[in-house]
């Protein structure tokens, strides 16, 4: 696992590059909004990405790992986002930053002026006839 090596490694972040952006509360629904920074409690206190657990789910469940992880250097940090957004990852413009440093109440800071993704439409079974 990513979180596991980058520990090993003892790395100062772990970045999980992805072709679906960041964080969201409420993906692919009308009212969705992305995550700019957030606590690894926060995560799993709300169960973030279970309803993704292919794909987002076990995502956040590496990052939250990394940033807890007793041996994780001190301000140990993970982020999620998108492959071509890189650059904007380390700078904070894209993408979510999990970390244990987050100075707003409920643990969480929400991404302005962002509307949600549309859900990526799923491919129908075969028919044969």
């Amino acid at each position: 696992c990513g979180a596991k090596l980058s520990t090993q490694l003892e790395a100062d972040g772990f970045i999980i590059l992805t072709d679906g952006g960041g964080i969201w509360e409420n993906f692919g629904k009308p009212n969705a909004r992305e995550m700019a920074k957030v606590t690894p409690e926060y995560l799993l206190g709300t169960k973030a990405g279970a309803s993704f657990p292919g794909s987002m789910g076990p995502k956040i469940q590496a990052a939250a790992d990394f940033v807890t992880d007793e041996k994780a250097k001190p301000g140990a940090w993970a982020a999620i986002g998108e492959l071509k957004d890189a650059a904007k990852i380390l700078t904070g413009e894209e993408g979510t930053l999990v970390t244990t440093d987050v100075s707003t109440p409920g643990g969480v800071v929400w991404r302005e002026g962002r509307s949600g993704p549309a859900k990526k439409p799923t491919k129908e079974p075969h028919r044969y006839g």
